[in-house]
């Protein structure tokens, strides 16, 4: 009986072995080496010579890297506050039990089921003055309508902001939905009761009940914003000029096409400590709560 429980309890670590042993390897693994090329001078290929945080002191003096920076700044801080508030806004209106939220649920969360490349591809459609929007006002006779963002560099940044709450808004309605859902009904019986508005319950009573929901929000945005490749490759490639520029365009260009692996490396690193600044003080948010 000892030997079959002990098998018992041995065929779960068996089954997730490998998948155990290629995380290690191909995630953990090579954000270590990531970190080890970050303090070489790898340039095209990879270097064994260490040039300590010289790296860094390069990186933050780039004028590019800055750019980037502070395009990121503006995408995140956009992006997280539109998203939040309309994600918040179409779940108050699906939490009144309106008899279309079967149909409107589907359509709110369908941008969320596309890749990025597909979303940044069709915005880059609809938004490209020759053949988007701007062109089809055009043809039906508005000529005075211009709406070219997309190629101007004081404006572009503000398309991907638009692709991105488009494709995230949704995922965001769905977990601020399910936190409505959550909260206990006797106490919002007892503020009606007592008289209270519909907006004053939900301003006073249920909001401030769901600052978990808040926090899981912003964190899974935050890492989104993070990250970010793929929809600026698809939209804009990082133009026009570097006006969309963001840490992992800059992280893929000078690792990839400009051959300078080190600084690539230590950029990537640098995002790596971002995301880790966002996840690190959830998690111990989360512990904490659970401990209470």
């Amino acid at each position: 009986m000892d030997s079959r429980s002990r098998l018992q309890d041995l065929i779960p670590k068996l089954v997730l072995a490998p998948s155990f042993l290629i995380v290690l390897i191909f995630v953990y693994g090579f954000i270590a080496y990531t970190g080890f090329l970050s303090v070489t001078d790898s340039k095209m290929l990879p270097s064994y010579n260490f040039v300590g945080f010289s790296n860094y002191v390069k990186l933050w003096a780039l004028p590019h890297w800055w750019r980037a920076v502070s395009n990121l700044a503006i995408f995140a801080a956009l992006y997280i506050a539109i998203c939040s508030v309309l994600g918040l806004g179409l779940a108050i209106l699906l939490d009144q039990k309106i008899r279309a939220e079967g149909f409107l649920r589907p359509i709110y969360l369908y941008p969320m089921a596309l890749s990025f490349i597909v979303t940044g591809t069709a915005w880059k459609w609809f938004l490209d003055p020759g053949i988007g929007l701007e062109n089809t006002m055009h043809l039906w006779g508005w000529e005075s309508f211009s709406f070219n963002w997309i190629k101007d560099r004081n404006y572009a940044i503000y398309c991907v902001v638009i692709a991105a709450v488009w494709q995230s808004t949704g995922f965001i309605m769905a977990m601020f939905l399910a936190g409505l859902r959550g909260v206990d009904n006797e106490i919002i019986k007892a503020a009606q009761i007592d008289g209270a508005k519909t907006s004053t319950i939900y301003r006073r009573i249920i909001i401030p009940l769901m600052r978990p929901v808040f926090l899981s929000a912003f964190v899974v945005l935050a890492h989104l914003a993070i990250k970010a490749y793929d929809l600026i490759i698809a939209l804009t490639g990082g133009g026009p000029g570097q006006a969309t520029e963001l840490p992992a365009t800059f992280m893929y260009s000078y690792t990839f096409t400009r051959n300078q692996m080190g600084i690539g490396a230590s950029s990537a690193i640098i995002m790596l400590v971002m995301i880790f600044s966002i996840i690190v003080p959830y998690l111990y948010s989360e512990i904490r709560g659970a401990k209470r």
